[in-house]
This record gives C-alpha cells, structure tokens and sequence, in this order.
C-alpha cells in the first residue's frame, strides 16, 4: 500500500511539473513571444540565455517588476515591461523558461566538438587566375 501511495504521489508530482510546463508555453506565447525567443537572441535575450544566468526567484522578481531587477543587477537600462501575472503564471512561464536551461549545456558541449577546418571551400577567383 505505502509503495502504491509513493507510486501515486510520483505520478501526481510529474503532472504537475508537465501542465505547468505546457501552461508556462500558453503564458509565453499569450506576453512573450514578441521579445522572447525560446532559443535565438530577439529583441529580448533568449530562454536559453536566462535559464543559464538566472535563478527562479530572480526570473520571477525580472517579470513582475523589471526596473527594480534591472537596477539591482547593474543593468544601465530596462526595456521589459512588468506584468501583471497570477501567481499560477509566474509559476508555470518560470518553470518554462528554466526548462532551457539544459539546451544551453548541451549547445555548449556541441560547441566544443566542432571541427575548423581552415579553407573548407577552394577559392574559386584564384584557381580561375591560374588557368
């Protein structure tokens, strides 16, 4: 019995974190997507960029009141508007953002398995000088 209730409470808590995900998606494309990208730099930096620099108290704390984060971390200037989110939203758009945060450990380690080739392509107008 205790194992089905553990089993139970498992399941349970795994649900929760996926709605919350696929909440957090609703919630970005609803205020985000025209500043955010999930993984490309917009006008806005990148899910993967703040999932790998932010904790959640400090992305929650950048959504509802920007000017403030921004002071406090150094930032010169703001361009996020604050918004006024229930507290289900902070929730589930932070669960969303740092859901990249593994995309940024797995883009660096592709990074550093690249191969450089030097000339990867002949010049083509100096072998056609050379006819």
């Amino acid at each position: 019995m205790q194992r089905f209730l553990l089993v139970f409470l498992l399941i349970m808590m795994l649900n929760v974190l996926l709605v919350a995900k696929m909440n957090g998606k609703k919630v970005f494309e609803t205020y985000c997507w025209g500043c955010h990208h999930q993984t490309a730099m917009a006008f806005g930096p990148s899910f993967t960029q703040i999932a790998s620099k932010r904790t959640a108290q400090e992305i929650k704390a950048m959504i509802t009141d920007p000017e403030a984060v921004s002071k406090v971390l150094g930032y010169k200037r703001n361009a996020m508007p604050a918004l006024t989110l229930t507290p289900e939203e902070l929730t589930s758009i932070t669960t969303y953002i740092l859901s990249f945060k593994n995309e940024v450990e797995s883009n660096t380690t592709k990074e550093h398995n690249k191969t450089i080739i030097e000339e990867p392509y002949p010049n083509i107008a100096t072998a056609k000088e050379k006819r």
